[in-house]
């Protein structure tokens, strides 16, 4: 579903990134454009279909042409009906709270597995699913969901004859400048292919339950209203993501796309596919902090004696974090408007390797598993210590993993110059 966020979400240059899961709100800076949605790393054995070899030359005119046709087939244009309207509370692409939302979803076998963005579907009555440039209308039933990485897997129920799903390929391999395909549904506009570069890599952005996305393929593949879902592909006719957000311009976040785009990367959607394809449950691991990631700025702001590493600003009442021993953050004080919990643990080194940043250590928490051990080195006082934290489940949302309402994550600040990293 084509849904629009309140406010402003901003990028990267961070001192506050909430952690209160696995994932995070890992975005300051940026203050004229908003993300919105449009549409563990376990090693796992996925089976995906093959699709017909694609020309990797990339001087290649027919290129595109032969992508499109290979890939377009196995496309749908959903349409989601009887949406409930608590599933409009983030509205990324100005479709919601009509009653009816559309996306676009892509195919990875013949029997009828469609991976599409869970903001498509949310809280839907009734799908359809028309495939390829077909005019036929099919029904289609929610397998699983996964909404803190805002991905859904439907079953479409069509002969198989009619589907032609694609291959699944490694976004891990992709590299900045690696051209790219993205098809879809944009403004109900069915078959629209649009084209563009792998623009940057590794960028987290946050999902409607706010815990954050890692290792986000960020692309200028036009991308808008009713994209939601759909797949941006590589040169080899394989998914590397499934096109979820943009960053729009103006201050209600309500244009078309300006060149950003976000797809949540192919790595990810894999392991999600496979748990929601054995029991429609997926488990995040949980740490169960927030953070703020120190510049030299920052620190002298503060007086730290760590120039680097991630100032801990609340540990979840009762979270793996908090039973470990580790502590957040309890002086308040304001540095030319950004707030900042001072006093707490100072994050150098997770599992012996430093670390500079909160997206360092939310990635690292999104690539383990539910009960892993992960050892925090910090800084308490110009002490030294070691933590042994036992991963958790997420909660469902950010806002229910404390009870406490000084646990749950703080609004995102905008940080004076000079403050960011």
């Amino acid at each position: 579903m084509d849904k629009s966020p309140e406010g402003s979400k901003s990028f990267r240059n961070t001192l506050f990134a909430a952690l209160l899961g696995g994932l995070v709100v890992a975005v300051l800076g940026f203050g004229a454009v908003s993300a919105g949605l449009i549409g563990k790393n376990e090693t796992t054995t996925h089976t995906v279909a093959s699709t017909t070899p694609v020309s990797n030359d990339e001087s290649d005119p027919g290129l595109v042409n032969q992508i499109y046709e290979e890939d377009s087939k196995g496309v749908g244009f959903i349409t989601a009906s009887g949406v409930a309207s608590e599933s409009s509370a983030v509205d990324p692409l100005g479709q919601g709270g009509t009653g009816t939302a559309t996306g676009s979803g892509f195919l990875i076998d013949k029997d009828g597995h469609m991976v599409t963005n869970n903001h498509v579907v949310e809280g839907a009555q009734d799908i359809t699913v028309t495939l390829g440039d077909s005019d036929t209308s099919y029904d289609a039933e929610v397998v699983g969901t996964d909404p803190s990485t805002d991905l859904a897997l439907l079953k479409v129920d069509a002969p198989e004859d009619s589907m032609d799903p694609l291959a699944i390929g490694d976004s891990s391999e992709a590299k900045v400048g690696d051209p790219v395909v993205a098809i879809g549904n944009p403004f109900g506009l069915d078959r629209t292919v649009t084209t563009g570069i792998v623009s940057a890599l590794q960028r987290e952005i946050s999902s409607a339950t706010d815990y954050s996305i890692s290792n986000v393929i960020q692309t200028d593949a036009a991308i808008n209203p009713g994209n939601s879902g759909g797949p941006l592909i590589n040169t080899d006719g394989e998914v590397i993501g499934v096109n979820s957000q943009i960053a729009t311009g103006g201050s209600s976040g309500s244009g078309g796309s300006v060149g950003i785009g976000f797809a949540i990367p192919s790595d990810t959607v894999k392991d999600v596919v496979d748990q929601l394809k054995d029991g429609g449950e997926v488990e995040h691991a949980f740490l169960g902090i927030s953070g703020a990631t120190l510049s030299p700025e920052v620190a002298d702001a503060l007086n730290l004696d760590n120039e680097s590493g991630v100032l801990i600003q609340e540990v979840t009442k009762d979270g793996p974090a908090d039973k470990a021993g580790v502590e957040g953050g309890d002086t308040p004080v304001t540095i030319e408007g950004a707030k900042v919990l001072t006093g707490g643990d100072v994050i150098t080194a997770v599992n012996g390797k430093e670390v500079t940043s909160m997206d360092e250590v939310v990635t690292l928490v999104n690539e383990a598993k539910v009960g892993d051990s992960m050892t925090l080195t910090v800084d308490r006082d110009g002490e030294s210590k070691d933590f042994d934290v036992t991963l958790g489940s997420r909660p469902d949302d950010s806002s229910d993993s404390s009870s406490d309402p000084s646990q749950e994550e703080q609004p995102q600040q905008q940080l004076p110059p000079g403050f960011g990293q």
